[in-house]
């Protein structure tokens, strides 16, 4: 099994786990960026009470609203984008040793090298997978409306109460066909610019963490316990600064993307209503000012720093569990030849 798919198999595994762990995080951050009325006394919860508001409104499965195509997602992603970001990881050190024998360089790949490899990865990765995220917003950012009164008469035999019927539900299905009905094939790429914007994330989040890392390594190295005396714990760190550096610097591309995404306002306030990238952002800035392109940056926060830190210690260790499991075979298959 080669190393870009041992990677892309590792990630997909990590953000899954990861997806799993902070979930309700992620829905209530994508509705406080979508939240369009600076009127809503909700605006002034912080993360946990707006969890509750949900809860108490909605029910608790609307914190996992979209999961499923979630999951599918973000095994998607993390999937392309490792395997991908091996593939090219390899040719930039590939490349590194090929100086390093002309004479230049120390044969090792650098910060530029790794920041290109990282975004050319992203690329690909949003490109294809963009259509899932906006799905992932749509169902994210669907209110339930509340269980509707009906008259004692009219209650079917088989209903669960007496008094009030339940919404019909919102699902994948639902969400694609409103998407579809909306825009097109086109829209489920919507947002895909700030998206693609956007790789600078990964790709500052990866150059800080190779970096970390190498100096880390290094240190263990020097230390005489190996490159491989790196923990979990101290891979969890190192992820959770890494994706901390990478989020305050594109948050705000991140609230236009969801705006974007999200289902458009309808009727005659087109102060909601989004032509593209360009329209959205001069739209928040006149409408709702400079402070709009942070709201629930906190939030984020919390949620990306410790999806990232769970998702790199549970591929790193993936991958050493991958490894060890394939490498002895290998190795007997080559000595009885």
């Amino acid at each position: 099994m080669s190393d870009a798919l041992i990677n892309g198999l590792a990630g997909a595994g990590g953000g899954i786990i990861a997806q799993l762990i902070t979930y309700p995080l992620q829905t209530v951050n994508t509705r406080q960026q979508t939240d369009r009325d600076p009127s809503k006394s909700t605006r002034k919860d912080g993360t946990i009470q707006q969890m509750y508001q949900v809860v108490k409104h909605e029910g608790w499965e609307r914190l996992y609203g979209g999961l499923g195509p979630s999951l599918v997602g973000t095994a998607a992603s993390q999937g392309v984008y490792y395997y991908f970001y091996q593939i090219f990881r390899n040719r930039a050190e590939s490349a590194a040793l090929n100086h390093l024998k002309k004479g230049n360089g120390d044969g090792s790949v650098g910060m530029f090298q790794s920041l290109i490899v990282a975004a050319i990865s992203g690329c690909v990765n949003v490109l294809l997978t963009n259509p899932i995220w906006v799905i992932v917003t749509r169902m994210q950012t669907y209110k339930t409306k509340k269980r509707l009164p009906i008259q004692p008469s009219r209650v079917p035999d088989n209903a669960n109460s007496p008094n009030v019927i339940d919404p019909p539900p919102y699902g994948t299905s639902q969400a694609v066909q409103e998407l579809y009905g909306e825009a097109g094939l086109t829209g489920f790429w919507k947002g895909v610019i700030p998206t693609l914007i956007m790789v600078s994330n990964p790709s500052i989040q990866f150059m800080i963490y190779e970096t970390l890392l190498k100096r880390l390594k290094k240190k263990r190295s020097l230390s005489g316990k190996g490159a491989d005396g790196v923990t979990a714990l101290e891979i969890f760190l190192l992820g959770a600064i890494a994706k901390l550096g990478a989020t305050v610097v594109t948050y705000p591309l991140l609230v236009v993307k969801s705006r974007l995404q999200a289902k458009q306002a309808s009727g005659v306030d087109k102060r909601h209503h989004y032509k593209g990238t360009l329209d959205a952002i001069s739209k928040m800035i006149r409408y709702e000012g400079i402070p709009v392109f942070y709201k629930g940056m906190s939030t984020k926060i919390v949620q990306s720093v410790l999806a990232a830190a769970v998702l790199f210690m549970v591929k790193e260790e993936l991958v050493k569990g991958t490894r060890l499991l394939f490498k002895p075979k290998l190795g007997s298959i080559n000595g009885s030849n």
